[in-house]
């Protein structure tokens, strides 16, 4: 098979631990630019998280917020947002239990509460500014994804139809529709541009790769991967800080 798109995820697979980009990586994906292969970031982040790193590596085209906004070329081409009535349970729910809620939209990021601890120590393991402070953010803008921040013992408490959780942090997860997704995002991507998913490699790391990995035509887990991630990968490379991401793409007979 020869592929002609290849997704990557950011964190524990395009950055390592302390947020840079290895050289070999930034080397690798250049190299895969040139030979005529698309390179598109896939990741749980929103846009304004990650522009310094679609710009160092020349990459204007990306799945964000876990398959909720989709830009091509830097247009736009898919939404996906939490639909209001459930955002309103979820709040409802997260105010009971006095749990701090991160809004996103397209373009900010809105917290409910400008103090909360869980919120603080997930949001900076980022090494992004913290959200602004807005309450009622959901009921304004369209939000594609949130952060809730609760620990592994208390996720029982959000058992909600229409609504998925994924934990990316000890003490936060990510909040989606229950049928949102990067390969839902990428299935759209795919088909604006007439490829096929097996025309498709897709790069990951954590727990929100299981549904890209398996949709592709090869998914790629790196070797720093959360271990449950790996059922779901057709190779296992070498981990991000080792050359994992050059080392996947030769793999894949594209370098």
């Amino acid at each position: 098979m020869t592929y002609k798109i290849a997704f990557f995820d950011i964190d524990g697979t395009l950055v390592n631990e302390e947020k840079q980009i290895p050289d070999d990586t930034v080397a690798a994906i250049r190299e895969l630019q040139q030979s005529g292969v698309t390179a598109v970031i896939a990741t749980g982040r929103a846009p304004y998280f990650f522009r310094p790193i679609a710009e160092q590596l020349g990459i204007d085209s990306f799945v964000s917020l876990n398959g909720g906004y989709v830009v091509y070329k830097g247009e736009p081409i898919y939404r996906y947002s939490i639909p209001r009535d459930r955002m309103e349970d979820l709040v409802a729910q997260a105010s009971k239990n006095n749990h701090s809620l991160v809004f996103e939209g397209e373009e900010a990021y809105f917290a409910n509460t400008d103090s909360h601890p869980h919120m603080i120590s997930s949001v900076s393991s980022l090494r992004v500014e913290l959200p602004g402070f807005d309450p009622d953010y959901w009921q304004k803008a369209d939000v594609y994804q949130a952060f809730l921040h609760c620990e592994v013992h208390e996720e029982h408490l959000y058992d909600f139809p229409g609504l998925r959780m994924v934990r990316w942090h000890s003490s936060a997860m990510d909040v989606l529709p229950n049928d949102g997704s990067k390969a839902r995002g990428i299935l759209e991507l795919l088909k604006r541009l007439n490829l096929t998913p097996e025309e498709a490699v897709a790069f990951g790391d954590g727990l929100n790769d299981k549904e890209m990995l398996s949709c592709v035509g090869l998914g790629i887990a790196m070797g720093n991967s959360h271990p449950d991630l790996l059922p779901f990968a057709d190779y296992v490379t070498k981990s991000v800080d080792e050359g994992g991401i050059r080392s996947g793409l030769q793999h894949a007979g594209l370098l």
